[in-house]
């Protein structure tokens, strides 16, 4: 059975929001080991004003139950945030959302992640994506790296 089968993967809505906030949170939380200090509505602020309007936002529902159980933000030229809910990890939904960044790119893709976040780091790798920078995000007070993606095809 592929993802495909289970999932549907469909354009954000307003009322996809509560929920997508509350899944990345905690995804959030358990992939980078830290609680998550800013409040929820902060964090729905943040998600409405500045990541819904600077990128395109992909939700992954479960079929089954209409759940969110992940999301992609992204631009041709940037993955922003991509999470995919702890419990549907290594099912191949977190690829599936990579390609469709890589289809839409404009032959390069950039992104970051944590330093502590090892699994996404392997992750990413796995994809294609090269390491090609590190350094510190100020806000979080973490050491993160930066990655890009270069279609070989162009």
């Amino acid at each position: 059975m592929t993802p495909d089968d289970n999932i549907s993967i469909v354009d954000y809505s307003p009322a996809h929001t509560r929920e997508l906030v509350r899944m990345w949170r905690e995804s959030f939380e358990r992939a980078v080991g830290v609680i998550d200090p800013h409040p929820f509505e902060e964090q729905i602020q943040f998600f409405v004003e500045k990541l819904v309007p600077e990128n395109r936002v992909l939700v992954v529902l479960e079929k089954a139950t209409g759940a969110i159980i992940g999301f992609m933000a992204s631009t041709p030229e940037m993955i922003s945030q991509l999470y995919v809910h702890v419990d549907h990890q290594r099912k191949g939904i977190g690829r599936m959302l990579v390609e469709i960044a890589k289809r839409n790119s404009s032959g390069r893709l950039r992104l970051y992640t944590f330093k502590a976040n090892r699994s996404a780091q392997s992750f990413y790798e796995r994809q294609g994506f090269k390491v090609i920078g590190t350094g510190f995000e100020k806000e979080w007070q973490l050491e993160d790296i930066e990655y890009e993606w270069l279609n070989s095809e162009t």
